[in-house]
């Protein structure tokens, strides 16, 4: 684990050491989230395969129906704000 500090404009330095591991360099893109209350970095570059796991499955499936349903309510509830 590396320690990095974070600057009064909210930037960070990534140690040298995991910039050569992950081959990043100046101008790079990096995607950033929060997760289980953690901050999670992954480098925007590569095949998509790198993406894997970190949107989270859903605890149970939802079908068209629902989703189609979840659709409607909200556009209900937009048109009556208006």
């Amino acid at each position: 684990m590396e320690l990095s500090t974070l600057s009064s404009k909210g930037q960070m330095t990534i140690p040298v050491e995991l910039r050569r591991e992950l081959e990043l360099h100046a101008g790079d893109r990096l995607n950033c989230f929060v997760e289980d209350d953690k901050l999670v970095i992954i480098p925007a570059k590569g095949s998509l395969k790198n993406l894997k796991g970190v949107v989270k499955k859903p605890s149970k499936p939802v079908s068209i129906e629902d989703m189609n349903a979840a659709v409607l309510d909200e556009a209900k509830e937009r048109m009556l704000k208006i």
